[in-house]
């Protein structure tokens, strides 16, 4: 899916936001349909199918929450949050609902289309492309389908439960994935309260990954929420 094709809806009330997301992303080259209450943008969402949700979370009739939950009910493609909240436990609560990015108000043109193009690579390697089973960035090989991880060529031994939390953030790269996600997906739904898990094994596996552990390029850390593996090595 290149940019011209792109279908966006932005579920957001504030005039000046709109103003701002139809003159910026339409130059762009994306089609941006606009929605200015939860209810219409759902209605919208369902009519449409667009490629990419954009939603702000302080909206007049209903949450922006209660519209990602309501949204991943049967929506798969990505949702960007846009919003002027930066509590961090609202960035975890989107998250956690199904969300896939959250920016915060005031952003800037150039990291809003960056975080664009991300969920659109993320739309156009879906689960079980024969593309999205072979990762490579930079210096780093990880084939999901061999469950083999190489960087500069050479293999590097992980242990069944540091693969498992590689994978997970690799398939999501780009994506911050929050602490309960991490130790639901990868230790099971009885260790979401056992963050001390996450940080042991996320500290061995940059000793494995990284160059230099203390600078990781491909394992990053959202300080409050989560990690991200990088969508593209930082340096």
């Amino acid at each position: 899916m290149n940019t011209l094709s792109a279908r966006l809806l932005a579920i957001e009330d504030d005039p000046q936001i709109q103003r701002f997301l139809l003159a910026a992303l339409e130059a762009h080259g994306y089609a941006l349909e606009i929605a200015t209450t939860g209810n219409e943008g759902l209605r919208l969402a369902a009519l449409h199918q667009p490629d990419v949700v954009i939603v702000d979370l302080g909206l007049p009739d209903i949450s922006g929450l209660d519209v990602i939950g309501r949204l991943r009910e049967w929506y798969k493609r990505p949702i960007l949050v846009l919003s002027a909240r930066n509590r961090e436990s609202d960035k975890v609560a989107a998250l956690d609902l199904g969300a896939d990015d959250y920016l915060t108000k005031p952003f800037g043109i150039g990291e809003l289309l960056a975080r664009l193009r991300v969920a659109q690579r993320h739309l156009a390697e879906r689960p079980g492309d024969a593309a999205g089973s072979r990762i490579e960035i930079g210096a780093l090989v990880i084939d999901l389908a061999a469950h083999r991880v190489r960087r500069d060529g050479v293999d590097i031994h992980l242990t069944p439960i540091e693969y498992r939390l590689l994978a997970a953030l690799a398939q999501h790269r780009g994506k911050v994935l929050t602490h309960r996600q991490l130790l639901r997906d990868v230790w099971g739904a009885n260790h979401v309260e056992s963050p001390h898990y996450l940080r042991i094994y996320m500290r061995a596996l940059r000793h494995k990954i990284e160059a230099e552990p203390t600078r990781p390029r491909y394992l990053l850390t959202e300080v409050g929420v989560g990690y991200r593996f990088a969508d593209a090595p930082d340096g």
